[in-house]
């Protein structure tokens, strides 16, 4: 159960937790795909979003001045150009309609669920320091600027720079580091249990699970000090005024 009295400080996961109000991010591009009408089976494009997950994280497409719409665009391209090599689109496929169309709806997207989420991260900012810990591109600064996310945080821990990821309890500990004080005066929140939840626990951090969906059924084990469906839900849970 979460402890409130004990909480100085926050952890904040990004991708998942502030831009998607806890969807994973395969779930937001594939009801993209639906939107466009993208033909191609959920579990194909699953297969084409590990691709381009992996491409991405292997190799230094994303730039530090990309904002998140140029993330999205690279990610379909990636992404399309898998179905297309594979079979999966004709090779007359209208690559940049799919790939514009997916980044714009996408973007589209996380700019309703920050909107949502700012007013909720000022009311924090104002009684708790917080830090980002973030399995990022070398972007997330680029990316906080442009969505008028930057004042909430003190800092960031970003994968690609401080190069360790998610899960990896370590990432953790450096954003501890970063907020000075004690794991257990640090609440970490974030969607994912395997990625946020888990690690988190393991450094001695309390912990709150925002649960949407993810990319894997849960198995109904999961634990966590407080449990929520909805990023609004932290103003009750924080005694936001």
């Amino acid at each position: 159960m979460l402890n409130l009295e004990k909480i100085k400080g926050i952890i904040f996961d990004y991708g998942g937790t502030i831009d998607s109000n806890g969807m994973h991010w395969a779930e937001v591009i594939w009801m993209s795909y639906e939107a466009i009408q993208i033909p191609v089976t959920k579990e194909v494009f699953r297969e084409a979003y590990v691709h381009g997950e992996r491409t991405l994280a292997k190799n230094r497409i994303v730039l530090p001045n990309h904002n998140f719409w140029h993330v999205l665009r690279l990610k379909a391209e990636t992404q399309i150009q898998w179905l297309i090599d594979n079979g999966h689109l004709p090779a007359d496929t209208d690559f940049t309609k799919y790939t514009t169309g997916i980044a714009d709806w996408c973007y589209a997207y996380s700019q309703t669920a920050i909107s949502a989420a700012i007013p909720v991260l000022k009311k924090l900012a104002e009684k708790y320091p917080m830090v980002l810990v973030s399995n990022f591109y070398g972007n997330i600064e680029a990316v906080l600027k442009d969505f008028h996310l930057s004042g909430f945080f003190q800092s960031v821990v970003e994968s690609s720079v401080v190069g360790v990821r998610k899960p990896d309890p370590a990432i953790f500990t450096l954003g501890v580091e970063q907020l000075g004080l004690l794991p257990e005066e640090i609440v970490v929140i974030g969607d994912s249990y395997d990625k946020d939840m888990e690690p988190a626990a393991k450094v001695g951090c309390q912990t709150v699970w925002l649960k949407g969906l993810g990319w894997s059924e849960y198995t109904g084990q999961e634990t966590a000090d407080a449990i929520i469906a909805d990023f609004q839900e932290l103003k009750e849970l924080f005694q936001l005024q």
